[in-house]
């Protein structure tokens, strides 16, 4: 591997954006190919699902067998509230190798005994995002669960300015309406509040916080495995 390739891989993994290496198995020669670039390559439709499932391998285009290499951020989960749905799904979440943070500033539910190995930060979520939690990104996914205005409102809209991959959350289509005139008087668009998964969770019925979590982890493993191409919009 030439040096350029590997500082620009270096960079892009530092920077906490995907790449693909592209590798010519009969001639060697590589090239790397930024997310962002994806969807103007001529490999765009390999390149996109290769990214989408997270794995490398061999494909056949143009008469020749190529080895992408897949290299993508870890994904983040952070969930707003450490409530029983909450506590449901971390021990999912951390299942699927998902590194999860809860962010709650009611100390009284942000507990260690509660919350078993989770990173906890017991702050308001704009606090918490200037500080102790690393800057949100497009390979976050951001589950808001208070039913607190307060706390889930900050919440939403930093993940919608850092544009994360999935943001969800819970409340009726009722408590969402109002939800999104808040968001519209914040000076957020149709477009963006409408990338949020509210009611949150796949439609399978959930009743038990239990049942719940399984819904919304499905609804952001959905989101993470989906083809993503080009640059953030």
């Amino acid at each position: 591997m030439q040096i350029e390739t590997l500082a620009t891989l270096n960079a892009e993994r530092a920077a906490r954006r995907a790449a693909i290496l592209v590798t010519d198995l009969e001639g060697g020669a590589q090239r790397v190919v930024r997310e962002a670039e994806i969807a103007a390559d001529p490999l765009a439709d390999l390149l996109a699902r290769h990214l989408a499932s997270g794995r490398s391998g061999l494909v056949e285009a143009g008469g020749r067998t190529l080895f992408l290499t897949v290299q993508a951020p870890p994904v983040r989960l952070v969930v707003i509230g450490a409530v029983h749905i909450s506590q449901a799904l971390c021990p999912m979440a951390r299942a699927l190798d998902l590194a999860v943070t809860v962010i709650d500033p009611r100390t009284a539910f942000a507990t260690p005994e509660r919350f078993p190995g989770i990173d906890l930060v017991a702050h308001w979520p704009d606090d918490a995002f200037a500080g102790p939690v690393a800057p949100l990104d497009r390979y976050c996914a951001v589950a808001a669960l208070t039913h607190d205005p307060k706390i889930d409102d900050p919440a939403l809209a930093a993940a919608l300015r850092a544009e994360c991959f999935y943001v969800g959350a819970l409340g009726s289509r009722k408590t969402h309406a109002a939800r999104v005139a808040r968001l519209a008087g914040a000076g957020f668009g149709e477009a963006a509040i409408g990338r949020i998964a509210a009611p949150i969770g796949l439609d399978i019925g959930a009743v038990s916080p239990a049942e719940i979590a399984v819904s919304i982890l499905a609804q952001i493993v959905a989101a993470q495995r989906a083809p993503r191409t080009g640059a953030p919009t």
